[in-house]
């Protein structure tokens, strides 16, 4: 497993953010918030798929005024989305679980210190939010639109809390591309023990998303940074979190559901793999327990992946073998293998999660 920073852990509602706790996959709706049922809709949506935290805009009061009906009737930890009118965050830390403000879009400081006062009296935590295309003008200014600028931002502000006696904070530090997203975070990390909330922003398009998201929240990943993340679609709300998942499992920060080995198409394959690997897929969708399963289709690589894995399927030439951790349990009929190989899978399963 990778070795994550060690920093301060904080509860967006029932939520553990930080510290020990794993990191949580968030979203945020497209509804006007004050639509209260089209809101809500759109949160259960994501609860099904399996969100943590979702985040709300709330641009004006009768989007404040609506969060009560709204976290009456969800399961969600609820965030309250804040630019510009420090007012708004006054009647939204009333009922949310947590306040996102970008810091660079609310002005006088005397309106900061409002929120965090709101915030104190009911002991949730607030994310300050810096985004590249926002900053403070004196930052802006002196750093132009840069991972410097932002950090400096971000460590002024977060100096501002701690001196008003609050340091129930997240940070996030996001720019539409991955090389300043990547260099903001990595240059604040060690300068605090603050969490981390990972994104690039404004990403695109499922696909554009996809990729800037991998690369730039993978990276990050991989070097323990992050505590809590969104993926930035331009698309389906479910496709966030989707993508926000596998990055976690791909990377290696979290343990949870299936990890597929199946090779490329070649000329060597031996079995109509694209068929199997899609019905395999489809089939073990729904589990949880942290397996490897490897679907091989030539003699090439397929006895040595299936070693490795907990369950695999080695294709040969009309027929092939289901193996369980490296020892073979049958040889069967191409027809008969993806039948054989789900029970074992389903079986694995079992045994991990009773273990």
């Amino acid at each position: 497993m990778i070795k994550r920073y060690e920093t301060k852990k904080i509860f967006v509602g029932n939520v553990a953010v930080g510290g020990d706790s794993p990191i949580s996959v968030q979203s945020m709706t497209y509804s006007e918030t004050h639509n209260v049922q089209a809101t809500v809709e759109q949160i259960n949506k994501l609860h099904f798929a399996g969100c943590d935290i979702v985040r709300v805009a709330v641009p004006d009061m009768k989007d404040a005024l609506a969060l009560k009906d709204i976290k009456a009737q969800i399961a969600l930890p609820l965030v309250a989305d804040i630019h510009f009118n420090y007012k708004l965050a006054l009647v939204a830390a009333e009922v949310v679980d947590c306040i996102r403000i970008n810091p660079g879009n609310i002005g006088e400081k005397s309106r900061v210190k409002d929120i965090v006062k709101a915030c104190q009296e009911r002991n949730i935590p607030m994310r300050i939010g810096v985004n590249a295309g926002s900053l403070e003008k004196e930052f802006e200014n002196k750093y132009g639109q840069t991972a410097e600028g932002m950090v400096a931002s971000a460590e002024y502000n977060i100096k501002f809390l701690e001196d008003l006696g609050f340091d129930d904070i997240k940070i996030s530090l996001k720019a539409s591309d991955v090389q300043r997203t990547v260099d903001a975070y990595r240059l604040l990390r060690p300068k605090n023990h603050y969490p981390f909330h990972l994104g690039v922003t404004e990403a695109g398009t499922i696909f554009h998303a996809t990729i800037k998201s991998s690369i730039g929240l993978g990276a990050l990943l991989l070097d323990g940074i992050g505590d809590t993340l969104r993926i930035s679609i331009t698309g389906e709300l479910e496709e966030e979190i989707k993508v926000g998942k596998a990055i976690l499992k791909d990377s290696g920060a979290a343990k949870d559901g299936v990890n597929i080995i199946s090779c490329p198409t070649c000329g060597r394959i031996e079995a109509d793999l694209v068929t199997a690997v899609a019905e395999i897929e489809e089939k073990t969708k729904h589990i949880k327990a942290p397996l490897d399963i490897s679907v091989m289709g030539c003699v090439v690589n397929a006895i040595g992946e299936a070693k490795h894995a907990d369950v695999a399927i080695a294709y040969g030439k009309g027929s092939g073998l289901v193996m369980v951790k490296g020892e073979v349990v049958a040889r069967l009929d191409e027809k008969d293998l993806v039948k054989k190989f789900i029970e074992e899978v389903e079986k694995a399963a079992v045994e991990s999660e009773n273990s």
